[in-house]
């Protein structure tokens, strides 16, 4: 005996009580998201105080942890969870409520590889993110303590611990103020090294 499984509509999930910061919205399912470990809760914390930092110094978006987006995957509605999501101030509707989901199509989202995910699936959910017009995916490895930075026009792009992120996505964060964001990878992994990281790309 076959059974049938229970699928939702965008609508129904974004007011299912089972909608949160911990599920997704999958072709139809609701996905539960993988339990964060320490290092990927650190690393998280760390990126949304230098986002969140710059955000409010310019005023020119809002970053927010586990913040449903609400986007179309091979045309079917997807509802992903990024660990951190930017979207600039002229995304959002000026009637908005700041409830629920993110208003628009942010310009970045950042994930976090957790155990029992790999690189590979991550560069996959990168590109489903990319073609749904998102214009930035930043891909966190804890293990390898590299960020990987996917973008629509340019190839991706790892930055290791001993370099320094660049992005003019998101201007002036830097100090002294230059023109692109900089961010200095091992401020995102409290300066702990990994063989891995021993080379810059």
């Amino acid at each position: 005996m076959s059974l049938s499984k229970t699928t939702f509509s965008l609508q129904q999930f974004l007011d299912s009580p089972d909608s949160c910061d911990r599920s997704e919205l999958v072709n139809g399912e609701i996905v539960p998201k993988v339990s964060p470990t320490s290092p990927h809760s650190r690393a998280q914390k760390r990126l949304l105080i230098l986002l969140n930092d710059w955000c409010e110094q310019t005023n020119l978006g809002e970053v927010n942890p586990e913040w449903t987006i609400t986007l179309k995957r091979n045309g079917v509605d997807w509802a992903p969870v990024p660990d951190l999501t930017y979207i600039s101030m002229s995304q959002i509707p000026t009637d908005w409520d700041g409830q629920g989901a993110c208003p628009g199509i942010p310009e970045l989202v950042v994930e976090i590889i957790s155990p029992g995910q790999s690189f590979g699936e991550m560069t996959s959910k990168a590109t489903n993110y990319l073609l749904a017009g998102v214009d930035r995916v930043w891909v966190v490895d804890n293990q390898a303590k590299s960020v990987t930075v996917f973008g629509n026009s340019d190839f991706p792009q790892t930055f290791w611990v001993n370099d320094t992120i660049s992005d003019v996505l998101l201007p002036g964060l830097a100090k002294p103020c230059v023109r692109a964001c900089a961010i200095a990878v091992t401020d995102i992994f409290n300066g702990q090294r990994s063989a891995d990281a021993s080379k810059s790309q």
